[in-house]
């Protein structure tokens, strides 16, 4: 029972932090600069830092009432833990040598450390409910949604949150854009896939 109380601690910490980031990330580039906050709040990484926020926040309210999360509850967490896996992943591999613009300390949390916050969170408080495959799609409703979001938002404003959705930077224009689409795509199926195993099969030892 009092295994509940640190782990409540722990995501009040992180997403409490996660707020903190987003909020200096804020007023640093859009209410001290007079940048877009269309545009800031157009980047996968500030949407889903900012659901991996209230993720946290609302698992550990749970965890303090003795609540145990229902399937939707689990549904939601996959999706936000997936989504932020994949933002460090990215990070890590198409977008770590270019200037992000934020505050280094920004920079980290939401790019580096949440994404291995919210992996540990799944691993240590496993699923309650016993999620199929089929769960998977609503995990992916998200990012989908957002690319085309992006996409369509682009070719309005000619503004793009990342240079491999923009037919503009991307090499091979609207080819480039719709591979690493794919490639994303498929490292997103995998993750999820790989998510949902252990989310299943490891002992869940927190209410």
């Amino acid at each position: 029972m009092a295994k509940r109380y640190p782990l409540a601690a722990a995501r009040l910490f992180f997403g409490l932090l996660t707020l903190a980031a987003l909020a200096t990330s804020f007023i640093d580039s859009v209410l001290s600069t007079g940048n877009s906050a269309a545009n800031f709040f157009s980047f996968f990484t500030i949407l889903t830092n900012l659901f991996v926020a209230i993720v946290l926040l609302a698992g550990a309210t749970h965890l303090i009432r003795d609540k145990a999360p229902t399937e939707a509850d689990d549904i939601t967490r996959g999706s936000a833990t997936v989504s932020i896996a994949i933002v460090g992943i990215v990070f890590g591999l198409l977008l770590s040598h270019l200037d992000s613009g934020m505050i280094p300390w920004t920079n980290f949390v939401v790019h580096s450390l949440m994404p291995v916050v919210m992996v540990l969170d799944w691993l240590i408080q496993p699923l309650k409910a016993t999620l199929v495959p089929r769960h998977i799609w609503f995990w992916v409703i998200y990012p989908i949604a957002y690319l085309a979001y992006s996409l369509i938002r682009g070719a309005f404003t000619n503004w793009y949150p990342y240079w491999f959705i923009d037919p503009n930077k991307a090499p091979g224009g609207w080819a480039g854009v719709a591979v690493h689409s794919a490639v994303i795509t498929i490292a997103f199926l995998a993750v999820s896939f790989l998510l949902l195993w252990l989310g299943n099969k490891l002992k869940r030892n927190v209410v």
